[in-house]
C-alpha cells in the first residue's frame, strides 16, 4: 500500500520578483516566487565584474529551473549607483522585465511588511514583493546620448551650486569687511564687480581710488560704482587690513574658477544635446525666448514627455509657481507685507536658472508671454512674480510643441479673449495695457493665485474656463448668447455624440467612468463624473480637473477656444447662437446649463 507524502509539491511559479537595493559598493538582491516564498537564496553582489557575473549565473539558474516564469526585476531608483546595473541587466538575453523607481510605493511596501526594521535585506525584499505583486511596466530604455546629457547636466548643476556657495561665502565675508555693498549689489558674480574686488578688495582701498578709475572697468555700472565709492569712505566694516584683502581676493578667485567650470560644462551640454536622436524635443528651440542651453536643461530633466500627462504636471515637477513668503525684512529694513509672493524653491535648480533667463527674453520676443507679463504688471503684480508666471507659460508651450512634434505656432499660443495689439488700440488702449482680466485658478501646488488667462498653449489641457451666461466676446465681430446656446442642447446629447456616454455607469442622473481627457489607461476608473440633470461634468483627478458645462465639454473634447467651440457646437447640432426678440420676451430668464 502506497503512503502519501506529507508535503505537497509546490506548483511552478508564473512570475519571479527580483528586488535590488543599490548602494555605492554593492547591491542586495532578493528573489521571490509569486506565492511570496523565496525562489532562491538572497545575494549581496559587489559593483565589479565578479559580482555582476554572480547575478547573471543566478538569473540563468532561475530561468532554467522555471522556464515558464516571467522574471520581473525591480531596482529602487535610477540613481548614480543603479545606472551600471540597469545597463548590465538590459544587455542580458534572458526574458527579463526591468522596472526602475517608484520610491514612494517601495516605501509603502516596506512599511507594510517590515514596519520596525530597515536594512538592505528588508529593502530588497519589499521591492521583490512589489515586483511580483504589482507587476510594474518595464522602464523605457533611454538612449546612451540621453544618459550622457543627464550626466553633464548633473555636473553642471553641481558647478552652479558651487558658484552659489562661493558667492554666499563672499557675501558672508563682505558683511564684516564692507556691509554696505550688499545693499547696492545683489549679484557678486557680475564680471565688473569681481574685477573691482580683485583690484580694490577693501573699502579703504576703494575709497582711496579715483572714481574715474572705477568707471574704466569693463561693463561697469557707473551709477552703482559712484554709490559704492561714496559708501566705502564711511563703512562700518570691522575687518580691515591685509588679512581682509587677502581673504577677499582668495574668495574672488574661487568664484572665477567656478564660473570657468560652468562655462566649459555649458559647452559640453550643448554638444550632448545636439547629439540626441531625433524626437519631439527638437521643437522646444522653436519657442521664442528658449535657446539651446535652456532646451538642453529641460530635456535632460524631462527625459521623456510620456512621464507627464498634462502641462500642469510639468509645471509642478519643476516647481514653477509662486508661494506666499512674508518672513524677514526687505533691503530697506521694512517688514515684508502680508500676501507677498515669491517663487517656490522646489524643482531642479538648473532648469529654474535657465528658464528664468528665458522668461526675461520671452517677454521681448514671445507675443503670448509678453501679453501675459503686461497684464500681470498692469494689475500690480510684482515683476519677479510676473516672471514666474511667464516661466509657467513657457513650460506649457514646451509641452505643446514637444507633444505635437510641431514647430511653435504663435497664433495658436495666444489665449482666447485676448485682443491683438491692433484690436486693443482700436478700443482706445495702448498695446501694453491689459486687455482682459486674469482668471483665478489653482496652481500645481494647490495655491490659488492669479494665473494666465488660458491654460491652453498649443495643446489643450483638460480645463476650459466657464464663461458668464450671455457674455459677448469683445474680440470677435459676431456675438454669441452662450446661455441660450446651452439651453438648446443637453449634456446627454453631447456625451452620446462624442461616444462618451456608453463608457459611463451609475444610477439616476449621476454617472461615473474613466476620464476621456487625461488618457487614463484604467477602464475601471471613476474619476470622471457627470450630472445629466444639472448638465455639468468634472474630472476628480488632481492632474486633470476638467470641469464645466455642456459648452466646456465640447471645447475640451474638440480642443477649441470657447468662441470657436460655440460656433462648432451650433453647426454640429444646428443650433441658434442668439435668441430672437420673440423668444427673449417669451423666456426672459437664462438657463443655468
Amino acid at each position: 500500500m502506497k503512503t502519501k507524502s506529507p508535503h505537497r509539491s509546490t506548483p511552478a511559479p508564473n512570475s519571479i520578483g527580483v528586488g535590488i537595493d543599490t548602494s555605492r559598493y554593492g547591491h542586495h538582491v532578493t528573489f521571490l516566487r509569486d506565492d511570496r516564498q523565496p525562489a532562491t537564496a538572497p545575494l549581496t553582489i559587489l559593483e565589479n565584474p565578479e559580482g555582476y557575473q554572480q547575478l547573471r549565473q543566478t538569473l540563468e539558474t532561475l530561468h532554467g529551473k522555471y522556464p515558464q516564469a516571467n522574471i520581473r526585476v525591480h531596482i529602487d531608483a535610477a540613481g548614480q549607483y543603479a545606472r551600471n546595473l540597469e545597463r548590465f541587466l538590459q544587455s542580458l538575453t534572458l526574458p527579463l522585465t526591468i522596472s526602475v523607481g517608484e520610491p514612494k510605493r517601495n516605501k509603502d511596501y516596506h512599511k507594510a511588511i517590515f514596519p520596525k526594521r530597515t536594512t538592505d535585506a528588508t529593502e530588497s525584499h519589499a521591492m521583490a514583493r512589489f515586483a511580483v505583486a504589482e507587476q510594474p511596466p518595464p522602464a523605457s530604455a533611454a538612449p546612451d546620448e540621453m544618459y550622457l546629457l543627464r550626466e553633464i547636466s548633473g555636473r553642471l548643476q553641481a558647478a552652479i551650486k558651487d558658484t552659489t556657495r562661493a558667492s554666499n561665502r563672499l557675501h558672508n565675508l563682505l558683511a564684516r569687511v564692507f556691509p554696505e555693498m550688499a545693499t547696492l549689489i545683489s549679484d557678486l558674480t557680475v564680471r565688473w564687480v569681481l574685477t573691482m574686488l580683485k583690484k580694490y578688495p577693501t573699502p579703504q582701498q576703494l575709497a582711496a581710488a579715483k572714481l574715474s578709475s572705477l568707471n574704466k572697468l569693463p561693463y561697469v555700472n557707473a551709477k552703482v560704482a559712484e554709490k559704492l565709492h561714496a559708501a566705502a569712505g564711511s563703512t562700518v566694516g570691522s575687518l580691515r587690513g591685509e588679512v581682509a584683502a587677502a581673504l577677499i581676493c582668495q574668495q574672488v578667485e574661487q568664484i572665477e574658477a567656478c564660473l570657468a567650470a560652468v562655462s566649459k560644462l555649458e559647452t559640453l551640454l550643448a554638444q550632448a544635446y545636439q547629439a540626441l536622436p531625433r524626437s519631439g524635443h527638437v521643437q522646444v528651440e522653436t519657442i521664442p525666448g528658449i535657446g539651446t542651453m535652456t532646451a538642453a536643461a529641460l530635456v535632460a530633466k524631462i527625459i521623456s514627455l510620456d512621464r507627464f500627462a498634462t502641462p500642469e504636471n510639468l509645471v509642478g515637477y519643476f516647481g514653477i509657481f509662486p508661494e506666499e513668503n512674508t518672513s524677514g525684512v526687505d533691503r530697506q529694513g521694512n517688514p515684508v507685507p502680508p500676501g507677498t509672493m515669491r517663487m517656490s524653491r522646489k524643482g531642479a535648480d538648473l532648469v529654474r536658472r535657465y528658464l528664468w533667463n528665458a522668461a526675461k527674453s520671452a517677454i521681448q520676443c514671445n507675443a503670448a508671454v509678453r501679453a501675459l507679463y503686461a497684464r500681470l504688471r498692469a494689475r500690480g503684480t510684482r515683476g519677479d512674480v510676473a516672471l514666474g508666471h511667464c516661466m509657467r507659460k513657457l513650460l506649457h508651450q514646451v509641452f505643446g510643441v514637444w507633444a505635437s512634434d510641431q514647430p511653435y505656432d504663435q497664433a495658436a499660443s495666444m489665449p482666447r479673449n485676448t485682443a491683438t495689439p491692433i484690436e486693443a488700440t482700436s478700443r482706445g488702449s495702448t498695446i501694453n495695457e491689459p486687455v482682459a482680466p486674469a482668471i483665478e485658478t489653482t496652481t500645481a501646488a494647490g495655491h490659488k493665485r492669479a494665473s494666465p488667462q488660458s491654460k491652453v498653449v498649443t495643446a489643450a489641457t483638460g480645463n476650459v474656463e466657464d464663461a458668464d451666461p450671455g457674455v459677448k466676446d469683445p474680440a470677435r465681430a459676431g456675438s454669441i448668447d452662450y446661455a441660450y446656446l446651452r439651453e438648446q442642447i443637453s449634456l446627454e446629447q453631447v456625451l452620446r455624440h462624442l461616444g462618451y456616454l456608453q463608457r459611463l455607469s451609475g444610477r439616476g442622473a449621476q454617472l461615473y467612468g474613466p476620464c476621456p481627457f487625461h488618457a487614463t489607461t484604467r477602464k475601471a476608473s471613476r474619476s470622471f463624473c457627470v450630472n445629466l440633470k444639472k448638465h455639468v461634468f468634472r474630472c476628480c483627478n488632481a492632474t486633470c480637473q476638467a470641469h464645466g458645462n455642456v459648452l466646456d465639454l465640447w471645447a475640451t473634447a474638440r480642443r477649441l477656444p470657447l468662441y470657436e467651440a460655440a460656433l462648432d457646437l451650433a453647426a454640429t447640432f444646428h443650433l441658434e447662437t442668439r435668441r430672437t426678440r420673440e423668444e427673449a420676451t417669451r423666456n426672459p430668464e437664462s438657463s443655468t446649463r
